[in-house]
């Protein structure tokens, strides 16, 4: 019963409020200032104004620059772009390749599995021993060009 009667008294405060609100929206369409008059002095819609730059000159754009396929290689493992592949990043962007690191042919991959192979594949990277590679140091690591041969001899 408490609900009902609080229902019906909100519907009323609602009603309310829209019939205000209609009202006063029309008061103010009634209002509303005359359109402006179009003057007869203003140019044409046909005619552009014509502007003179004098000597202005625009910022020159910026140049970029052209990363070989090597480089481009190198910063996909280098996430702070700070030129050092450290074993993190190294580690961080080594997860697509699960599968080759199943050690055991379980079809599932321990954590250990993958840390395992990817730190031995990260120190024989490594020339220096310095736990940091670099772009000569990574580029060791390019995977080989596949030799490609035509589909069809047509």
């Amino acid at each position: 019963m408490r609900q009902t009667i609080l229902g019906v008294f909100l519907g009323l405060i609602f009603a309310g409020v829209g019939v205000f609100w209609w009202q006063g929206r029309a008061q103010v369409e009634m209002n509303a200032p005359p359109p402006p008059e179009a003057e007869e002095t203003a140019t044409p819609p046909d005619e552009l104004p014509i502007t003179d730059a004098g000597d202005m000159e625009g910022p020159a754009p910026p140049e970029a620059s052209e990363l070989t396929r090597e480089e481009k290689r190198f910063f996909r493992y280098d996430r702070n772009r700070d030129r050092k592949i450290t074993r993190n990043e190294m580690l961080s962007s080594r997860s697509d390749g699960f599968r080759k690191l199943d050690v055991d042919g379980n079809n599932l991959l321990t954590f250990e599995e993958w840390a395992v192979t990817t730190v031995e594949r990260f120190e024989e990277m490594d020339g220096d021993g310095d736990a940091e590679l670099s772009q000569a140091e990574f580029a060791t690591s390019a995977p080989r060009p596949k030799s490609r041969k035509p589909a069809c001899r047509c």
